[in-house]
């Protein structure tokens, strides 16, 4: 049996392919659509980009997300 994503995994996944406005929009979505503390948010997205299921759900989001995330660990 396939494993699906659940809500706040696909909610989340939609929330990267969004793009934002100004400074703290991005943060203000993150509290107000999903509940989350941005610390929290980071967290979960930082696991979901080493979730299989992530790349099956969306491979353009996670793959652009794991780029990002790869320069600025070779940036340090």
């Amino acid at each position: 049996m396939e494993e699906h994503l659940a809500a706040r995994e696909r909610n989340i996944l939609a929330l990267e392919r969004r793009g934002f406005s100004g400074p703290g929009a991005k943060e203000r979505a993150i509290r107000e659509e999903l509940d989350l503390s941005p610390v929290h948010y980071y967290q979960l997205l930082n696991a979901l980009l080493d979730d299989p299921r992530a790349l099956a759900h969306d491979p353009v989001t996670v793959n652009r997300l794991r780029r990002v995330r790869e320069a600025r660990r070779s940036g340090r």
